[in-house]
């Protein structure tokens, strides 16, 4: 226990002191660019069944996607985790219980995101540099923690919100996303417990599509240091 603190504190300094967290400290919703980028995003995971199957077909197109993971489902299956950092994909920061902020003061909260970034730092030994408050939520004390840690948060491009939680069927989904395509978009999908065949299958068609288009798949932190000054 002691050395895995001392490993999360070294990371921390190292990380204040080199500037690797992004430079813009405001909510990011998109990024402004010229460039055919997009971040493919995915929330709530790891999910056992499905975020295997979400990295085989990102794997498949060459994609990089990021995951706003749950910090208990990291513990639950580490190995998935790893897996995203291993094949290039970014992990980030949702909190270790999806709490809400509208039901839980900033500072339980901020709680959470510190323990979620020690329990990903300890499995992957990558610090997260973006964080996405569960549902969106957020309040000035929340964003200034989240600023002395480092954190950019990160939300999505409102017109890209699949809702596929909801389940509300692949067409749809998959409508939402070609139907709105621009430079520099963050989708937001989900890879929650629970059965995510029609994100999968969605992205079955929104892969080959947006590629064929000529966009390419880029991880948020990528993607905001494409911002057009």
């Amino acid at each position: 226990m002691h050395r895995r603190i001392c490993r999360f504190m070294i990371a921390l300094v190292v990380l204040f002191l080199t500037g690797a967290a992004p430079s813009n400290s405001e909510v990011v919703w998109n990024v402004e660019t010229d460039q055919k980028l997009i971040a493919l995003t995915f929330d709530d995971g790891p999910n056992p069944v499905y975020t295997p199957q979400i990295l085989d077909l990102l794997n498949q197109y060459g994609a990089k996607g990021t995951f706003f993971v749950i910090g208990k489902r990291v513990q639950m299956y580490p190995a998935i985790a790893i897996r995203e950092v291993n094949e290039g994909h970014e992990i980030a920061n949702h909190t270790f219980d999806h709490h809400y902020l509208k039901n839980f003061p900033p500072e339980r909260l901020i709680e959470e995101i510190r323990q979620t970034q020690e329990v990903i730092f300890d499995i992957t030994e990558q610090m997260p540099h973006v964080f996405r408050p569960p549902g969106g939520f957020y309040n000035d004390a929340l964003l200034q923690s989240v600023k002395k840690d480092q954190l950019t948060v990160v939300m999505w491009s409102w017109y890209q919100d699949t809702q596929d939680w909801k389940k509300p069927g692949v067409d749809k989904i998959v409508r939402q996303v070609l139907d709105n395509a621009h430079n520099g978009d963050i989708v937001l999908f989900h890879d929650l417990q629970g059965d995510c065949t029609q994100t999968v299958e969605a992205l079955k068609q929104i892969l080959p599509e947006l590629t064929r288009r000529g966009y390419q798949f880029v991880t948020v932190s990528d993607l905001i240091a494409k911002t057009r000054k």
